[in-house]
């Protein structure tokens, strides 16, 4: 899905920053600072770019709750370096690392990983008869519904794709870290049973169905922005002034 961009969004104040991927490939990030060594990370869903406006408008919401957000494009989107890859999720990964070492190394405490939901099933984005046809042809080319060439699809980054089991994977995260899942009731892209599935192997998982909202969660922006911020960031319970019966 291709980014979109909020006008009304603050990102003047956010500096640019370039850190190599262990590929030597250039990615490109804006770090929006605030008055905190707290920082977290943005990640961009398929296709699409750190101008996304959902992590744009997060980026500058959690930098007025005084937490500093980087938002960047992995390798082969946006303004990053290298060649997009289909299913590559060990690229990205791969990314994510350098990322977070690159901030470590910075001495930030990086306390939490964001990330906009990443993509349809294969057939949803490859048609019918995919491995038929990626067997005779040995690629396959992606085009938009006007027909305009997106991007290739090889035999060796469907397997890969394939053979990405991301259910074992979310059983292998510790009780020690707290997961957050925010998801549309009407998403038309990633339907929402995906996310009950994910919740039901996750041992620390916050489950959030926003009801009414769609992929982009448009006219629930402000929801999406709240719930995010409460979960990285909690806002302090006002103290009751009422006295206890003795």
């Amino acid at each position: 899905m291709p980014p979109e961009k909020s006008p009304q969004s603050p990102v003047a104040c956010a500096q640019r920053v370039l850190i190599s991927n262990k590929l030597g490939e250039k990615l490109v990030g804006l770090l929006h600072e605030a008055c905190s060594k707290e920082l977290v990370i943005l990640c961009h869903g398929f296709r699409a770019t750190k101008d996304d406006s959902i992590l744009v408008d997060l980026a500058a919401a959690l930098a007025s709750a005084g937490v500093n957000a980087f938002r960047f494009d992995f390798a082969g989107n946006g303004e990053s370096e290298g060649l997009f890859q289909y299913g590559n999720y060990r690229k990205e990964a791969d990314d994510l690392r350098s990322v977070v070492s690159y901030f470590s190394e910075q001495k930030y405490d990086i306390i939490a990983l964001v990330g906009h939901s990443k993509e349809e099933g294969i057939e949803g984005r490859l048609g019918k008869n995919f491995l038929q046809r990626i067997k005779k042809d040995g690629y396959i080319d992606v085009r938009n519904k006007k027909g305009k060439f997106e991007y290739r699809v090889t035999e060796e980054s469907l397997r890969d794709r394939l053979s990405t089991d991301t259910l074992l994977s979310s059983r292998s995260i510790s009780k020690g870290c707290r997961v957050l899942t925010v998801h549309g009731s009407e998403d038309e892209t990633v339907p929402a049973r995906d996310a009950l599935m994910f919740a039901a192997h996750i041992p620390n998982h916050d489950l959030h169905i926003v009801v009414g909202a769609n992929h982009r969660y448009t006219g629930h922006e402000q929801e999406l922005t709240s719930l995010a911020l409460d979960f990285i960031k909690p806002r302090p319970r006002k103290s009751s002034s009422l006295r206890p019966k003795l």
